[in-house]
């Protein structure tokens, strides 16, 4: 049985199957997976039942339940879903009430026929590069469970990958999206910096969804993307549909360009290798012009930092829980927050001044290429409670990090997407990133999907789903 997002919705919404059976399939997979992985930190199971319920009552009427029919999903634990507690991955919320209504996000998905099943694991606020917290413990790779999922989207990375659901929806402010599908095998969009609206603005974040096929991922955009009142940022509606495109853009003859590390990263070496050779038969595969082009940017990573964690710093302050409870933080989030709190007006200034140099300069990138292929991480997966690596194939790496060059498209709002390019010699994932320019998603999940045809992937972790 088809048990992808796609395949599961059209074997409901064609009688085949009901949504019930669906619920109860993956409900099963949870209680059978979640103790090693911990990948659900919150089930809702009468809900998932009454909404599944609702859905085939629907189509015995005569009615179509959405492009998502019967689709069970779990929500990031960052954003609302009705009935269920935001918890953000801190004892700061730890006891919150249900929400009272979905985000926007997670508002499109449900009307469009999907079932929340829960709250996936998140790394506290989302800042951490793996998904361990005070609050409810570490969330393990399914690949190997000595290992993390990434972060901070780990839990729905991990969920995914073990087959207990579809799709599990994500937030990338920094690689957040990708980082997980490099380690585990998924496919993770970062779309264009408001494609998917959401209920407050950021500067870098934006929402996604982790799956296991590019076409899954066309999907999921078709119903999370379009404009919202809401949100200023938000972006028109494409002319066309994902689900379509993916298919059918002609990408041949765009120009697309290599680069191992952004000019600043420490790298993997035999991970940069796959990650090239999977580059070379994307170019072949869709008859892309090779460019000399050569990216050189400084290091993005130290700005990003004071940017992000003086922000979130003045935020935790004005909501009262800092700077009296900083000790109830995970490690490396508490570690942010103190250096959120040393940011001088000065710093900021000049740090936002170097962003812009930076933006300047991607754009200018981006006027002689369409596109540019590069690994997603810098590093395989790592210990799943931490630290994340200092030291990578014998170099400093303490400058750069594991995920030292997702920042970019996070600051200049470009899309990108990490599709699985293969295997270290010790069984890990790896993730090649396709990054394209502004606003072109359609092309960035087209040459996706031709890569896809070209190497499919498994779409689980050997001996999942359970």
């Amino acid at each position: 049985m088809d048990e992808t997002l796609i395949g599961v919705a059209e074997s409901v919404r064609a009688r085949r199957r009901t949504a019930a059976d669906v619920v109860e399939t993956a409900l099963r997979r949870i209680h059978a997976g979640n103790e090693a992985l911990n990948a659900f930190v919150l089930l809702d199971a009468a809900a998932a039942r009454a909404a599944a319920a609702e859905i085939d009552a629907r189509i015995a009427r005569g009615e179509d339940p959405g492009p998502l029919a019967g689709v069970p999903f779990g929500v990031k634990d960052l954003e609302n879903a009705r009935g269920l507690p935001t918890t953000h991955g801190s004892l700061f919320h730890k006891n919150a009430a249900p929400a009272q209504a979905d985000s926007i996000h997670v508002a499109r998905l449900r009307a469009a026929g999907a079932i929340p099943l829960g709250k996936t694991a998140a790394a506290e606020f989302g800042m951490d590069s793996i998904t361990a917290t005070k609050a409810w413990g570490v969330t393990r790779n399914p690949w190997n469970t000595a290992l993390t999922p990434g972060g901070s989207s780990g839990g729905s990375a991990a969920a995914v990958a073990a087959g207990m659901i579809p799709m599990g929806t994500s937030s990338d402010g920094g690689g957040s999206t990708r980082a997980p599908a490099a380690f585990t095998n998924l496919v993770g969009h970062k779309p264009s910096h408001g494609r998917i609206p959401r209920n407050s603005e950021s500067l870098f974040s934006v929402l996604g969804a982790l799956t296991t096929t590019v076409a899954d991922t066309a999907r999921y955009l078709d119903v999370a993307a379009g404009p919202h009142p809401l949100d200023r940022m938000s972006l028109p509606r494409p002319p066309a549909a994902f689900e379509e495109l993916i298919e059918t853009l002609d990408v041949a003859g765009l120009r697309a360009a290599w680069s191992p590390d952004y000019g600043y990263a420490v790298m993997d070496p035999e991970m940069v290798d796959i990650v090239r050779d999977a580059g070379e038969a994307l170019i072949a595969a869709a008859r892309l012009r090779r460019s000399d082009t050569v990216l050189s940017l400084p290091n993005i990573r130290p700005l990003w930092a004071v940017l992000n964690a003086s922000r979130a710093w003045a935020s935790l302050v004005a909501q009262g829980f800092l700077p009296d409870r900083l000790d109830e933080m995970s490690d490396r989030p508490g570690a942010f927050m103190r250096r959120g709190a040393a940011v001088t007006l000065a710093e900021f200034h000049a740090c936002e001044q170097s962003m812009a140099s930076i933006h300047a300069a991607f754009g200018a990138f981006f006027a002689d290429v369409d596109v540019l292929l590069s690994p997603a991480v810098a590093c395989p997966a790592f210990a799943a409670a931490g630290p994340a690596p200092v030291v990578i194939s014998g170099q400093d790496a303490s400058g750069t990090g594991v995920e030292p060059i997702g920042f970019v498209a996070n600051a200049c709002w470009n899309p990108a997407i990490s599709v699985p390019a293969g295997l270290t010699a010790a069984g890990l994932p790896v993730g090649l990133m396709i990054t394209t320019r502004n606003h072109r998603d359609d092309i960035a999940l087209r040459l996706a999907r031709i890569f896809e045809q070209a190497r499919p992937w498994e779409r689980h972790a050997p001996g999942y789903p359970r």
